[in-house]
């Protein structure tokens, strides 16, 4: 358990780690590709190690140079080999849900298989898309979770339906195993997807390893057959999620917090977090070096939320600062995170005497003077790291399972302990 202590942040400059959503979807491009490809930037945390050795389970060889956040990836050239023994992939729900369906591309049955609160993270929708492509696919305990049973095979293509009302890392993994199909895919998108952001993510990797995607808007998409990703050099960007804990702390204490290498033009939906702030009452400040938030007196704001969904816990501890309601809207997804989201967020700000009410698909908080207590991190790194945040103004916070914080960001507490 760790005890935030308060502190006076008057202006700080921080950097945080490479993008974990780019830093498995170039890992699974590089894997896919034919030849030497070299991530530098790379985030090396609890998920994506998970998927880099999930990886070379399916043939890659990857060799890791954590000291300069680099990975050296020999690619299969698409032609992924039968996986000796289950993989397990913890927690990592992202994981998950694109190897399940690159291993379509691979040989024989693959199973993957988590902890207990992933064997009730949902991943129906992708096996019935599987099943719709005659890839063989399974929840094993028959209730649409894992473990999951995918039987690797050339796979023909052609159309397919998903249901992306849940997750749009179903579309993401579609997408990239479809290029490498026999006859390509038609992929529509009968709901959703929720977090589109990320699907840019893809495409934008995709289109970097040189595979072309046909899309209109975010319902269907068209990917030709009998592509290759090419391999090469590529860099990982800052983590604009993981940025968002300091702009945040920026706000929340009324400092200014530069988070340096963020591009104000990248394609990652949470840096649209600064302009929530902006909203509330915080100042911008653009720069070559990185992006500045600047605190002030804060304001409720309404916010619709699905293209930034992992910025809710923090942006849930901003709001018990401010005066007013802050309302967050779609947002029905965070109940199937690594927790309940929404009713852990709820559940610790009522501990700090913040009133915070749950709906079906939002969450309210009003802002007032949060007071000290000790908080369940409910294995949640990103509860752990919002709730670290009110500790910057109020006594008696203490972080139960600070350590949980290693499946995104491992040194985050030396970077939080570094402002002042």
């Amino acid at each position: 358990m760790l005890e935030i202590k308060p502190k006076t942040v008057t202006k700080s400059s921080v950097r945080v780690p490479g993008s974990k959503s780019f830093t498995h979807r170039v890992l699974i491009a590089a894997a896919l590709a034919e030849g030497q490809s070299y991530i530098d930037g790379a985030l090396f945390s609890r998920d994506t190690e998970l998927t880099a050795y999930a990886l070379t389970q399916m043939g890659a060889k990857i060799s890791a140079d954590a000291k300069n956040f680099s990975f050296t990836v020999n690619g299969t050239g698409g032609s992924l080999q039968p996986a000796s023994e289950d993989i397990f992939l913890d927690n990592s729900g992202t994981s998950m849900r694109l190897l399940a369906a690159i291993a379509a591309l691979g040989q024989g049955d693959y199973t993957f298989d988590g902890s207990p609160r992933m064997r009730q993270r949902p991943i129906a929708e992708l096996l019935t898309a599987l099943e719709q492509l005659k890839i063989p696919a399974q929840s094993l305990s028959n209730n649409g979770c894992p473990p999951i049973k995918i039987g690797g095979g050339m796979v023909a293509g052609g159309h397919v339906e998903i249901d992306c009302g849940i997750s749009s890392q179903y579309l993401s993994g579609l997408l990239l195993m479809a290029p490498l199909t026999k006859n390509g895919l038609e992929i529509e998108v009968v709901k959703g997807p929720v977090s589109r952001p990320y699907i840019d993510l893809t495409l934008a990797v995709m289109e970097q390893f040189g595979v072309e995607v046909k899309h209109h808007g975010y319902t269907s998409f068209t990917v030709a057959g009998g592509q290759k990703y090419l391999s090469g050099n590529y860099t990982v960007e800052p983590d604009c999620s993981q940025a968002g804990y300091f702009w945040a702390a920026a706000a929340i204490s009324g400092s200014e917090i530069k988070v340096l290498g963020v591009n104000q033009n990248s394609e990652q939906g949470d840096l649209g977090f600064i302009h929530v702030l902006e909203k509330m009452g915080c100042r911008l400040n653009f720069s070559a070096g990185g992006i500045s938030v600047i605190g002030g007196p804060l304001k409720a704001v309404e916010v619709d939320m699905g293209d930034m969904p992992d910025l809710v816990p923090t942006l849930a501890v901003v709001a018990a600062f401010a005066q007013g309601t802050t309302l967050m809207t779609n947002v029905a997804h965070l109940r199937a995170k690594e927790s309940d989201r929404l009713a852990a967020v709820a559940s610790e700000l009522v501990k700090m005497g913040i009133k915070a009410e749950c709906g079906d698909d939002s969450i309210a908080v009003t802002g007032g003077s949060p007071k000290g207590a000790q908080i369940k991190t409910y294995d949640d790194h990103r509860i752990a790291m919002s709730f670290a945040l009110v500790g910057l103004r109020t006594a008696g916070v203490l972080i139960e399972d600070e350590g949980c914080v290693a499946k995104s960001f491992p040194n985050f507490w030396p970077v939080f302990d570094s402002l002042s």
